[in-house]
């Protein structure tokens, strides 16, 4: 059986991801799931494959510009001062990054922490097409 990002990038190939911001070279921009940061992201990689090692030099600056990309239209579109990245795959084995934007109004018990830490995931607000939907436009405009 496919892991999430196999399925997620499965259903952007197939226009029914609904949270698919926009293809990049390199893959698609996808909003999070769930917003403990607002203008959370991931880049999946498209072709999938395990880990960043597994690409050439050619893909894997590519991959590596497209993530920066997506993390300046962040930066760009929201009150994020800094933009915290990475690129994890423990239990998802397939090349993925998380644009985790970061506020200077987090609570300062969150702000330094690392966001996996910081924040309760399985709690946080829900994408939601009517609350997000003008930042996946605006993030649309930017990256086009």
């Amino acid at each position: 059986m496919a892991n999430l990002i196999e399925q997620r990038v499965d259903l952007a190939q197939r226009g029914e991801n609904p949270f698919v911001i926009c293809r990049m070279k390199s893959g698609w921009l996808v909003i999070g799931d769930v917003q403990p940061l607002e203008g959370y992201c991931l880049l999946l990689a498209a072709p999938i494959v395990e880990s960043l090692n597994a690409l050439d030099e050619t893909q894997r600056a590519q991959y590596s510009l497209d993530t920066i990309r997506a993390g300046d239209a962040v930066l760009a579109l929201t009150d994020a001062y800094r933009i915290n990245y990475e690129t994890l795959g423990n239990s998802e084995p397939a090349l993925h990054t998380h644009i985790i934007p970061r506020y200077h109004a987090e609570p300062d018990d969150k702000r330094g922490r690392p966001a996996w830490v910081g924040y309760d995931w399985r709690t946080s607000r829900k994408f939601d097409p009517q609350r997000d939907g003008p930042f996946v436009e605006r993030m649309r405009r930017y990256l086009a």
